[in-house]
């Protein structure tokens, strides 16, 4: 008996931008008429790359394009790669939430997936009934559901509301619950997406913890993560998606390398996010379509930063907060600024445009290159916009850096703090 319990064999997505129809009555005619004798498309333009750095001419780009991989069983394998790589077309199709234009998937055994908050969820329902729910998707019985049902529930650390409607629980409860639901029905197959950064670090780190008994318990998990510390940790195989394709498959450590050396190359002072795809309803109600920084005059350790959110609102929005935080090469966090730490948040009305600046007078990161979490959130803790690990940055040395940091080839990614220092004679 085979050990393989996923194979990808050459699958394909194709979207359509923009409007569905071909733009003519006639034209839609003429494609239906084609469809139905078994014909290729007339008007389908191929070969677009899901590149989100170029501006195609084609309505058509590749979310996937030619993948094939094999999963073992008991196997943690990663999945990394920038924003709109493909990795989570590709979770999704292995899912079953959406088909592939072409190729076969084949999988062996129960699989749940955990791709967005609260995916599988019914919102009216309270999380008592959606634990019931979600195992008979899985194919559980109730007795199996009632054995498990107390150790999900203090998991999660949602009790005294598991009575209460999902669609009144915070982000962050919500995928605390259903991260303990995926986690404890014991599927053969776990699919975890990038829904983790959701939880605060303690709950990431139980999570964590949590994948690792499952996966010792011999079954598997595909895991996308910006983080490269926990992909690093959890998994001994990654695979690197780039534009739609898969780049690499190989030895954790090594794919991590190539990838972080890649984002140090591309480093950029401004950021368009209009295009960047979002996980779910994020960006629905608010979008951030930009970010500048210093006005594309650099990053230098020791100097002031300036940095302007550029966004769009779509929905009347009460006491927003914006934030962001600067990840180091292994996708930790180690810088956060956040609108509402100082009390600042606002109101915005539907239609509203402008520009959100955050100041400081002193950058005390070290010279190296950082990636971004960028975020938007609104007073009842709901993200309206969330983009991890969606910009790469370069912080230059100054002369307020010692001369041992600043030629040091490859920083560490931390901070370098001034402090008073003096010395007594004994």
């Amino acid at each position: 008996m085979s050990d393989t319990v996923i194979s990808v064999e050459r699958i394909s997505k194709l979207y359509r931008l923009g409007e569905v129809g071909t733009g003519t009555l006639s034209h839609d005619l003429n494609r239906w008429w084609h469809k139905v004798r078994g014909k290729e498309d007339p008007y389908l333009k191929l070969g677009e790359t899901n590149d989100r750095t170029v501006k195609g001419d084609s309505e058509y780009v590749w979310a996937l394009k030619d993948v094939s991989f094999e999963v073992k069983r008991g196997e943690v394998l990663g999945f990394i790669g920038r924003n709109g790589a493909g990795k989570s077309t590709l979770l999704k199709i292995l899912s079953r939430v959406t088909t592939p234009t072409s190729g076969v998937v084949k999988a062996k055994g129960r699989i749940a997936s955990l791709l967005e908050v609260g995916t599988g969820f019914n919102p009216e329902l309270t999380g008592r009934d959606n634990i019931y729910l979600n195992g008979a998707i899985l194919g559980m019985r109730k007795q199996e559901i009632d054995r498990k049902f107390d150790e999900i529930v203090d998991f999660s650390g949602v009790e005294r509301y598991i009575d209460t409607p999902v669609k009144r629980y915070s982000s962050g409860m919500y995928v605390r619950l259903a991260f303990a639901v995926a986690a404890h029905l014991e599927p053969e197959i776990l699919i975890v997406d990038e829904v983790l950064a959701v939880g605060d670090a303690e709950f990431q780190k139980k999570c964590l913890g949590k994948m690792e008994n499952v996966a010792q318990g011999g079954r598997t998990i595909l895991f996308v993560s910006h983080n490269m510390s926990a992909v690093r940790s959890l998994c001994h195989r990654a695979v690197l998606m780039a534009n739609a394709k898969v780049s690499q498959i190989g030895a954790t450590n090594g794919l991590i390398a190539n990838y972080l050396d890649d984002l140090n190359e591309t480093s950029s002072l401004e950021i368009d996010y209009s295009t960047v795809p979002r996980v779910g309803q994020f960006g629905s109600r608010l979008k951030l379509q930009r970010l500048e920084i210093n006005e594309g005059a650099g990053i230098w350790h020791g100097k002031p930063l300036k940095i302007d959110f550029l966004y769009e609102c779509f929905e009347d929005v009460e006491e927003v907060a914006f934030g962001i935080g600067f990840c180091n090469r292994d996708g930790i966090r180690i810088l956060s600024m956040d609108s509402d730490i100082p009390g600042s948040r606002w109101k915005f009305k539907r239609g509203q445009r402008g520009v959100v600046r955050v100041s400081h007078p002193q950058l005390l990161l070290e010279p190296d290159f950082y990636t971004l979490d960028v975020g938007v959130r609104s007073g009842d803790n709901a993200g309206l916009d969330y983009l991890p690990q969606s910009g790469r940055v370069t912080v230059m040395p100054s002369e307020a850096t010692p001369p041992v940091i600043a030629m040091r080839e490859t920083g560490r990614g931390g901070f370098r703090l001034p402090a008073h220092w003096e010395i007594n004679s004994i």
